[in-house]
């Protein structure tokens, strides 16, 4: 039995939508970045939040003063061209591989049933000052054969040593649910919260897939404070997963 539960605050399930990002904490906090700068920036609601026990029990204070479970939240996200969005992210994911598994496999199912056009999972990998790319990964043939036709290369020797946490499930078990799901992992010096790849890997999503984030490197560095006032970065990455220390090849 999966333990997941949506707490649906609009609907009863994801509204239409071009797209759906992925993305929370991890080696210099780049997805997370981009997802909660499109949130702070663009016309965006809270439609629902991503229960699951096995969260950090870490109850917070909303923008309203109100506690919130801990959870992952759903947003839908309107951009300058009148297009939705849907990310879902968050500071916290479940601390245990079973947890882990639940959660990923509740959205794709999710995803699945609403016919999402694109699953995209942002994450980062610790790399050389000098190294910027961004590396695409997917674990579906066909998926793969789509974004080549397009001149988008996907790596087949990347991640060398894995993907760990729901990102990394999200991704793997897509092709089970025929989810669309690609993992953009941008390479940064690994910093509390990498602000110029995060701005890289927003303007590569534009150029890549035509999708118009229209986001600044202000923009960003805004979002990066606030997020650096809400999250415990002082630890590793695997402190935040509730992981073993293991390969610091591993993208998150």
């Amino acid at each position: 039995m999966n333990r997941t539960q949506f707490h649906w605050i609009i609907g009863e399930g994801l509204p239409k939508h071009s797209a759906l990002l992925e993305a929370v904490p991890g080696v210099g906090n780049i997805g997370k970045i981009v997802v909660d700068a499109l949130i702070d920036k663009h016309p965006s609601t809270l439609i629902a939040r991503i229960l699951h026990p096995d969260m950090p029990p870490h109850s917070t204070l909303d923008e309203d003063g109100l506690l919130t479970p801990p959870s992952m939240q759903i947003h839908r996200v309107m951009l300058p061209d009148g297009q939705y969005l849907v990310t879902v992210s968050g500071n916290l994911q479940p601390m245990t591989a079973a947890g882990q598994n639940e959660m990923a496999e509740a959205v794709l199912k999710m995803a699945a049933k609403a016919s999402t056009p694109q699953f995209l999972v942002l994450a980062g990998l610790a790399a050389d000052v000098d190294d910027k790319g961004v590396h695409v990964i997917c674990a579906d043939s066909s998926v793969r054969g789509n974004l080549e036709a397009n001149d988008i290369p996907v790596s087949r020797v990347q991640p060398e040593a894995g993907m760990i946490g729901v990102a990394g499930l999200l991704v793997s078990l897509s092709p089970i649910y025929n989810v669309p799901a690609i993992a953009l992992v941008a390479e940064t010096i690994g910093a509390s919260a990498d602000v110029r790849a995060a701005d890289r890997l927003a303007n590569w999503i534009e150029q890549a897939f035509e999708i118009p984030l229209q986001l600044d490197l202000d923009t960003t560095e805004q979002t990066a404070r606030k997020l650096l006032e809400s999250v415990e970065v002082s630890g590793t990455i695997e402190d935040h997963l509730g992981l073993a220390t293991e390969s610091d090849d591993f993208y998150v």
